[in-house]
């Protein structure tokens, strides 16, 4: 089974992507920084969430990343499934937190138990084949709508269908340029929404 050990944020302002992840979300060696001037605009097609405990945990670290810099695109409040807000990085990605609990029932930690990347994938057939043949697993698969793969590495990862993460993460779906992410664990090569896969140990790391 392929594993997905970490990700690459490229960033325009290197340093104060590092400052607000020195103190927003503490994911250690699953994130990474680089600096780049790719243009990009509007969405970049993924998000990345993070899934906690209970409702405390999430507004804990919602409440971090607005102190740190982040914009709030969808404020944390229940919901059928649970309780969640989404957030947008002063580098332009978006993060949603979320729980599947409804209510504290612990001291609160903030503690992050899993973090996924959710792709908006354009053909979710097509996406989910190309992951299947570079070794991935489906865990479950809802048709053309969602497909979640088995994480044996640091990082989870979901397929969704564009428009729909879009509305999810509170954004247009509209977007162009490059997607400003790297992702590592699976070998080398490139999904057909242009998401990008480097070989070897990525360079960057936070804190480092």
């Amino acid at each position: 089974m392929t594993s997905f050990d970490a990700i690459t944020l490229e960033v325009a302002d290197l340093a104060a992507a590092e400052r607000f992840y020195a103190t927003a979300f503490g994911l250690g060696s699953r994130l990474r920084l680089r600096a780049s001037q790719e243009p990009a605009t509007g969405f970049r097609g993924f998000t990345l969430s993070l899934t906690v405990a209970q409702p405390g945990d999430v507004d804990v670290l919602i409440n971090g990343a607005i102190d740190a810099g982040a914009t709030v695109l969808k404020p944390a409040a229940r919901s059928m499934w649970g309780y969640g807000g989404v957030v947008r990085a002063p580098d332009g990605t978006i993060w949603k937190v979320a729980t599947s609990a409804k209510k504290n029932t612990a001291p609160v930690t903030g503690a992050v138990e899993d973090v996924v990347l959710l792709i908006g994938a354009t053909d979710i057939v097509a996406s989910r084949q190309c992951y299947v043949d570079h070794g991935f697993v489906v865990e479950k698969s809802f048709g053309r709508v969602y497909v979640q793969f088995a994480g044996t590495g640091g990082i989870k990862l979901g397929l969704y269908r564009r428009r729909a993460l879009a509305k999810d993460a509170g954004v247009a779906p509209e977007g162009s340029g490059s997607h400003r992410v790297e992702m590592h664990g699976a070998g080398e090569f490139t999904d057909p929404d242009g998401f990008a896969w480097a070989s070897g140990q990525p360079v960057g790391q936070l804190g480092a």
